[in-house]
């Protein structure tokens, strides 16, 4: 029997494309709905709800759509794609503390057949944001390359370096049915052939994919999970690290730009609410808007130095069979863009032993975003 106080217990999804011909709301609708019914209960059962702040999807509307009767919890939580294991947190908060019994956690968007996420917007923007719009900072692939910059000038990696997880990605989505570029692995000449977006970093297969979708996790107490259909993923610890001077995408008033001190800070949580190691981790979802995001994950949760993830994953390490499969849905590269929180999916389908890329026995399962973090594990 398990130590752990709550469990996912549900997941579901829609189909992952690039003109969903839906609303948002039904996009949002579709994948709870697909969650309940995993979970083997209904919308009745929910009286909680936990999403991201960009979510466009009003509380009431949804609840009305599902046909959820009423709520006695809600929240949201920001600093963009780096919160998305956040929303687990929340969700935990609830149910431990008595506050929900039951709380799903969603995602929904068209952003590729809506407005194009990656792209600079009409927007209204924070204050903050003129010390980095007049230098032509407006989208992510531009804001987050000065960083990436200085670690590639420090330890020497290339855009080469940065291909090879786009490859292992890619390869893991090409045997996953779900993924957008199923049956579509590429080569390293392939990575290195794609146009430059900002260069000499990033180029067209470092980066995600815009996405129109939708995913939803249900999430209840250990005790009434074990009741359920499925076998729980018990929640082993969550945590959110925020650090002086870090920022949302501005990650360059930091003392040390070759680092990810927040993703450190998660870390050292997780190893010492769980007194795990990541020698424990069977396999791992990190969070890859960008290829090099990749590389600094590793290094903070310790699955290898400073400088060394260039070396641990051309050593085969991420791969199927490695050491620590990485993103064995194809990523945010490969399989869609829900935010990350299709990552956290796949993570629990590894607990469950479902996952169309299985890795075998895995029982504990790091989902990072960063800045949050989850660890999922079995009974």
């Amino acid at each position: 029997m398990s130590g752990y106080g709550t469990a996912v217990v549900g997941v579901g999804q829609t189909e992952y494309s690039k003109d969903s011909g839906r609303s948002e709301l039904q996009l949002a609708s579709e994948a709870i709905r697909n969650a309940l019914r995993d979970a083997g209960l209904g919308p009745a059962d929910v009286d909680g709800l936990v999403t991201m702040s960009v979510d466009t999807n009003d509380e009431l509307f949804l609840i009305r759509s599902v046909g959820i009767p009423s709520l006695r919890w809600s929240s949201r939580i920001p600093f963009g794609g780096g919160g998305s294991a956040g929303t687990v947190q929340h969700a935990v908060a609830a149910i431990e503390s008595g506050l929900a019994d039951t709380v799903v956690v969603y995602r929904a968007f068209n952003e590729r057949s809506g407005r194009r996420f990656g792209q600079p917007g009409g927007r209204v923007v924070p204050p903050e944001w003129n010390w980095y719009l007049p230098y032509g900072l407006d989208t992510p692939a531009k804001i987050y390359s000065l960083w990436f910059q200085r670690y590639m000038t420090h330890y020497g990696v290339t855009n080469e370096d940065f291909g090879r997880y786009s490859v292992v990605a890619r390869r893991h989505a090409a045997t996953n049915p779900d993924a957008w570029f199923y049956q579509r692995p590429i080569t390293l000449a392939d990575h290195q052939a794609s146009r430059w977006i900002v260069e000499p970093i990033l180029r067209l297969l470092d980066m995600c994919q815009e996405s129109d979708g939708g995913v939803a996790m249900v999430l209840t107490s250990a005790a009434r999970a074990r009741d359920l259909p499925h076998p729980p993923a018990y929640v082993a610890a969550t945590a959110l690290g925020q650090v002086m001077d870090g920022d949302t995408l501005f990650q360059y008033h930091l003392p040390d730009t070759t680092r990810f001190p927040q993703a450190e800070y998660v870390a050292e949580q997780l190893w010492k609410r769980t007194g795990l190691s990541p020698a424990d981790i069977d396999t791992a979802t990190l969070y890859d808007a960008q290829s090099p995001s990749v590389f600094f994950q590793l290094e903070a949760f310790g699955f290898c130095g400073p400088g060394e993830a260039r070396d641990y994953i051309a050593d085969g390490h991420i791969e199927l069979g490695g050491s620590c499969p990485v993103n064995t849905h194809g990523g945010l590269l490969g399989e869609a863009y829900i935010h990350g929180i299709n990552s956290m999916v796949e993570g629990v389908r590894q607990i469950r032993g479902t996952s169309h890329n299985q890795v075998a026995g895995a029982r504990h399962v790091l989902c990072s975003s960063g800045k949050t973090a989850v660890v999922f594990a079995a009974g």
